[in-house]
């Protein structure tokens, strides 16, 4: 069981930036993928970024050119930069890890932590 501890969420006016860390408990398993997932109130959990063996990275529309996913192989970590915040990225955001394990894929998700732009 890997276990996901979310940190840096927070208040932040519109234009300002925030950076999101996630550390992951060890597992002996390959891991598949790392990234972060975010959910306002109303809508569904969409996907912002995800970052493959620690260098292929993909990223939703929306936060392209504005937000950076990065992996720390050595700590089980990943980050999200966040810069040029606006209030629509308003919502939990939450970590996820998937790995494989005996060829089934695991998912597994932090906590969540709040991110609130202010106009």
């Amino acid at each position: 069981q890997v276990q996901l501890v979310e940190s840096g969420g927070g208040l932040v006016q519109a234009g300002g930036s925030l950076r999101l860390s996630c550390a992951a408990s060890r597992s002996r398993f390959r891991i598949n993928d790392m990234g972060w997932y975010r959910q306002a109130p109303g809508k569904q959990r969409e996907l912002v970024a995800t970052i493959i063996d620690g260098s292929s990275t993909n990223y939703a529309d929306s936060v392209k050119g504005r937000f950076t996913i990065s992996r720390d192989n050595a700590k089980n970590m990943v980050y999200l930069q966040m810069n040029s915040l606006k209030p629509e990225d308003t919502a939990v955001y939450y970590c996820y890890y998937a790995e494989t394990r005996y060829g089934l894929r695991y998912d597994y998700w932090g906590q969540g932590t709040q991110v609130t732009v202010s106009s």
